[in-house]
């Protein structure tokens, strides 16, 4: 049941995160989905894919389209 939950929470993060006008909305939601991914692998005992998802599908991606995203930011002067 717990993989149930834990599937809807990772589609709908996704889907969440595709339809944001705010990227640094969408890059806090694609770790929020990464992390769940995480979680899930460790409850199906891939503990090796847990940890590499746990750190670049929650971590090191959205910092980098958080990054990616205030270095792009134009000033309206």
């Amino acid at each position: 049941m717990l993989e149930i939950i834990l599937m809807i929470i990772i589609v709908v993060s996704a889907i969440l995160a595709l339809i944001q006008k705010d990227l640094l909305n969408a890059a806090i939601l694609t770790g929020f989905s990464g992390g769940a991914l995480a979680v899930l692998f460790q409850i199906l005992l891939a503990p090796d894919v847990a940890l590499t998802q746990a750190i670049v599908g929650a971590a090191i991606v959205p910092v980098f389209i958080a990054l990616t995203v205030k270095k792009t930011q134009r000033s309206d002067d």
